[in-house]
């Protein structure tokens, strides 16, 4: 858990619900119509027949605002389950980025040893620039584009936080 200014923390909230339209927008709009925000954003099917879906939320506030966003979702039709994985224990959070580089010959060299470092895999090159893809902690996708920053980064695409329970447990 990282501490904040104020005595906020971020939180890894993770939501069960039906997998039908309009529930993202009900979800979201709590968040905003309470002025909370959402520092990643993720939603995906998770079952085979697709009738549930899982939404992944950062966010950060107090331990009261954080309570009272996990008691407001539960009070939401279509969730079946809300999870703070921040709480209940162990998680493992993992993030996606694609990261398009350019630059001349010397900093591609340094981009690619950089790549290499941070264990990126390069998914696309050109004669004067590389699309890699890098997966891991929040801090691991940051710190990458923050040195590639410096080697010629033109674009960035996140996927936002996944996040899960370790060991047995399941939302």
């Amino acid at each position: 858990m990282i501490e904040l200014a104020q005595h906020q923390e971020r939180h890894t909230l993770s939501i069960i619900v039906d997998n039908e339209a309009g529930v993202l927008a009900r979800v979201i709009g709590l968040f905003s119509g309470r002025g909370y925000n959402i520092e990643h954003l993720t939603v995906a099917p998770v079952d085979l027949e697709g009738n549930e879906s899982r939404i992944t939320v950062v966010t950060i506030g107090t331990p009261h605002t954080i309570d009272q966003i996990q008691a407001q979702l539960d009070r939401l039709v279509p969730i079946h389950r809300v999870a703070d994985l921040t709480d209940e224990g162990p998680h493992v959070e993992r993030e996606l980025a694609l990261v398009k580089v350019s630059g001349d010959r010397e900093q591609r060299v340094e981009a690619l040893r950089v790549a290499e470092a941070f264990r990126a895999k390069r998914v696309d090159s050109s004669a004067k620039s590389f699309v890699f893809e890098v997966t891991g902690k929040t801090e691991k996708i940051k710190a990458f584009i923050e040195l590639m920053s410096e080697l010629g980064l033109d674009e960035v695409v996140r996927t936002g936080v996944a996040a899960l329970h370790r060991g047995q447990k399941v939302l």
